[in-house]
């Protein structure tokens, strides 16, 4: 009888450590966006802002206001790094207001915010940037680790990219990351990994876009993030994704790719910009690259995509459209 309770007990753990495996895994919620009623879509991308309106983050907010407004804009994307220097402290800590709510307050940017967490993010509190609470203190905000936005003639995969970096592991520095829901670190970054590539593998939508904080492809401060290029972009190449789109270096930038149509935008523009920061890059390669503070616009219709860079003064400092269509035909400015 005891060998028989032994056995069963050694079942019943089996059981559990299997469904706790399993349920670890990485699950990218979906949510919709509908088009207009033409079936075009137009957002605007900012990152690397959270500054309580310092190093030009107002006046940022303030040319996104006339171009959201312009572009009757569906919603805003985050690329994270949300709120410097440590993020945010708790759900009550006020450098949401004073760096969210209180900033971009024009009746344009008053859409939905998509918005992923950044390493600046992870020195704070997560859970406090994905609490419904911050929700329920400003309805525009809405962030997630990893999540899928449909918007029928779009998918928009956020990734959550932070946990790649080996450095912020092993030489944090005098940095403190939270951690808390991504430990283990090798399940969290497999099962992530294998939801998006299901997920791109599955969509049916005429434009698939992946975005994350850190960089693939930069000329930047920080230059390309070695663990995304040998684990992310071999499943962004494979499924064709469209652009990745991302922040952390302090700047304006595209890159095309010399083997595939993806292309690379940088919008980390959002506040305190690396004047002079800038490494030499294959020039067929590089449309764009302005260290300065600014952000950037995309439109979409079921041929096309549209994208702009601005300034804090609202020039159009680049501008690159694409197509879709049996005969492809791409435009930069």
């Amino acid at each position: 009888m005891e060998m028989k309770t032994t056995t069963i007990a050694s079942v019943l753990i089996s059981v559990l450590v299997v469904c706790s495996l399993s349920c670890a895994a990485e699950l990218l919620r979906r949510f919709q966006h509908a088009p207009k009623a033409d079936g075009s879509l137009s957002f605007l991308v900012l990152g690397d802002w959270g500054r309580r309106g310092a190093f030009n983050q107002s006046q940022v907010a303030l040319q996104m206001g006339i171009i959201g407004e312009k572009l009757d804009i569906d919603f805003v994307i985050s690329t994270g790094d949300n709120f410097y220097d440590n993020g945010l402290t708790g759900i009550d800590d006020p450098n949401f207001e004073d760096s969210f709510t209180k900033i971009y307050t024009a009746p344009s940017l008053q859409k939905q915010w998509y918005n992923v967490l950044g390493n600046h993010d992870y020195r704070g509190d997560v859970e406090a940037q994905l609490s419904p609470v911050l929700r329920e203190l400003d309805a525009k905000w809405l962030c997630l680790r990893s999540f899928i936005v449909d918007t029928e003639i779009a998918e928009l995969f956020f990734v959550d990219t932070t946990p790649f970096v080996d450095k912020y592991f092993t030489h944090p520095e005098d940095a403190v990351y939270d951690w808390s829901g991504i430990l283990p670190r090798n399940d969290y970054l497999s099962n992530l990994l294998n939801d998006l590539d299901s997920a791109l593998k599955e969509s049916t939508a005429k434009w698939k876009i992946v975005i994350g904080h850190h960089t693939i492809r930069s000329a930047g401060h920080h230059g390309e993030t070695k663990e995304l290029v040998t684990q992310l972009l071999p499943i962004l190449l494979e499924n064709n994704v469209d652009l990745y789109m991302n922040g952390h270096d302090h700047c304006l930038e595209h890159i095309s790719s010399p083997d595939s149509p993806l292309q690379f935008v940088t919008s980390g523009g959002g506040s305190k910009a690396w004047k002079g920061e800038v490494s030499q890059y294959n020039p067929s390669e590089m449309k764009l690259y302005y260290d300065g503070q600014g952000f950037m616009s995309v439109q979409i219709t079921e041929s096309q995509v549209d994208i702009a860079f601005y300034d804090i003064f609202g020039n159009v400092l680049h501008k690159w459209a694409t197509s879709n269509q049996l005969y492809p035909t791409t435009i930069t400015m």
